[in-house]
């Protein structure tokens, strides 16, 4: 299983439309659909080596949904049982997947606060030794082996040097260690953070709803403090689920909202690059996790 993680493909999406073209890394086709699987194997790994896991130790996360279903399918390959903590306004879909894998499921309700879920999954790692923690949005390992798996694929695969990397941050990690590598490799490369308009944080702005999952949890996570950012681009949920319907239906790639949102802050950058412009973005995760919500309601979606 761990040798299909990474090493995922770069497609161009030509945008007649617009006039630009987008590199986009599919981590879809990670095992378990997401890029999340990056993170879980690395980290579970990395603690068999350091000895800081035994034949009874649990692993507990904190998690919107990808993370948790790429540690509960690691822990299934390596016999760890496996515990998630997830926000109760989370898509059903995540929940079915975490449990069919054999994780235990805990709901907690955020009220927008992601931290509610950080904060219980440090009392119950206090109160049961059992538990260990992978700490996605603070562990530097997140950025770590994005800088030097991820970014480094991103330098490889790319039909030239990097003028554009944009992302959106739910750890920060992704963008940390990418932006860290394709900086060192190209210094006048700009980093860019896509954030929800609803929920512009870096603008300083304060958290609202939207409804593109998986990103601006309502706080700033420390990982995002390594990030060599040059800007942030607002992307309305409106635009996010038309992207992601026009990635569907134009480009035949069954991906989830992030990813849309991510393409739809792409298309503005290289709008403003410029024709010649190598910009590069990332399709987060697949469609499988989205059937409950406003992307695949009976009807064309409203996206009024």
């Amino acid at each position: 299983m761990f040798s299909l993680i990474g090493n995922t493909p770069m497609v161009p999406l030509h945008f007649r439309r617009e006039g630009v073209t987008v590199h986009a890394k599919c981590e879809f086709l990670n095992p378990t659909g997401s890029i999340k699987d990056r993170f879980a194997s690395s980290v579970v790994l990395d603690a068999e080596r350091r000895g800081r896991l035994q034949p009874e130790s649990i692993l507990l996360e904190c998690t919107s949904g990808n993370t948790g279903i790429a540690l509960a399918t690691v822990g299934a390959v390596m016999g760890y049982r496996v515990t998630i903590l997830m926000s109760s306004s989370a898509s059903p879909e995540r929940r079915r997947l975490i449990q069919h894998l054999g994780a235990e499921l805990i709901l907690f309700e955020s009220e927008g606060r992601y931290q509610t879920g950080i904060d219980m999954s440090r009392s119950m790692a206090a109160a049961d030794a059992r538990y260990f923690l992978p700490r996605q949005f603070e562990n530097p390992l997140n950025v770590e082996d994005h800088e030097r798996h991820t970014g480094q694929e991103i330098l490889r695969q790319a039909p030239g040097p990097v003028d554009v990397f944009v992302t959106g941050f739910g750890t920060g990690g992704t963008l940390a260690g990418c932006g860290q590598a394709i900086k060192a490799r190209y210094p006048q490369a700009r980093i860019l953070a896509m954030e929800p308009a609803e929920a512009a944080m870096l603008a300083g702005e304060c958290p609202c709803c939207h409804y593109i999952e998986g990103v601006a949890d309502g706080f700033l996570p420390p990982l995002l403090k390594a990030a060599p950012l040059d800007g942030e681009i607002k992307v309305t949920s409106t635009d996010a689920l038309a992207m992601t319907l026009r990635l569907h239906r134009e480009f035949g790639l069954l991906v989830g909202t992030s990813s849309g949102a991510n393409v739809a802050a792409a298309v503005r950058a290289a709008q403003d690059a410029g024709p010649k412009a190598v910009v590069v973005t990332l399709l987060c995760d697949r469609a499988d996790r989205y059937f409950s919500t406003r992307l695949f309601e009976e009807s064309k979606p409203s996206l009024a």
